[in-house]
């Protein structure tokens, strides 16, 4: 439990709730970490299943440039792959992950219900991802993965807003449910995740996996690390 992060362990299920509501669950530093923590100990817990929601009126507004002006480009860069680090452990977990968004979404935190195996999107969602327009590559190979490259790439070129049912038919959304039904879906994804061992679902998963770390990295700090950031992160703000 932290101040930025619920907890609410249910046997086998580790439910994780991004508690900013009032910065529309953005990611900030300490959110990030916390999702780390949470994760390692859903997965030292032999949790089967962890279900990543939002509180208040959407399910996260992705980087959260608060005070971003006080911090070096040496500080972006490491949150930046701090927030890598949470996607890979996300898509990487041995858990079956549920992912449930509702409201507007943007940037890592699209990200983040993409890296979830189960995508679950409430039928008034949408999804935006910017970073391009400040040279940040992150999430791109995993949300082109799902979608498929033309698709992809008209998206993120053009930082397209789509709706839940442009989600769902691309592949981004595995299913759309109004929040009221997300009770029953979590009770499913537990049964189908309680369904295997652990092994079983660890040599699933691996034989599925089309993750590729190290380069996803390596992209994601070399889209940063161009000198700067800091003016291109101001004049994507300004024009937004």
């Amino acid at each position: 439990m932290s101040d930025v992060l619920r907890i609410d362990r249910q046997g086998a299920a580790h439910v994780l709730t991004l508690a900013r509501p009032d910065k529309m669950n953005a990611l900030s530093a300490d959110l990030v970490e916390a999702l780390i923590a949470a994760l390692d100990q859903a997965e030292a817990a032999d949790a089967s299943l962890i279900v990543l929601k939002g509180e208040g009126r959407n399910f996260s507004a992705g980087f959260d440039f608060g005070n971003w002006q006080e911090q070096s480009e040496g500080d972006l860069l490491l949150r930046f792959v701090r927030i890598e680090t949470l996607l890979q452990r996300l898509a990487a977990s041995p858990c079956l992950t549920l992912g449930l968004a509702h409201g507007r979404n943007f940037g890592a935190g699209v990200d983040l219900l993409g890296a979830c195996k189960w995508r679950v999107s409430a039928p008034d969602a949408t999804f935006r991802m910017p970073g391009l327009k400040f040279g940040l590559v992150l999430g791109t190979r995993r949300y082109a993965a799902l979608v498929g490259v033309e698709r992809a790439r008209t998206v993120l070129e053009q930082a397209a807003t789509f709706t839940a049912e442009e989600a769902l038919r691309d592949g981004f959304a595995s299913r759309l449910a109004a929040p009221q039904d997300w009770p029953q879906i979590e009770r499913e994804a537990l049964d189908a995740a309680s369904a295997l061992s652990r092994e079983s679902r660890v040599q699933l998963y691996a034989a599925l996996s089309a993750e590729t770390p190290d380069t996803d990295l390596a992209r994601l700090v070399r889209s940063a690390a161009q000198p700067g950031l800091k003016d291109r992160v101001a004049a994507y703000l300004q024009a937004r």
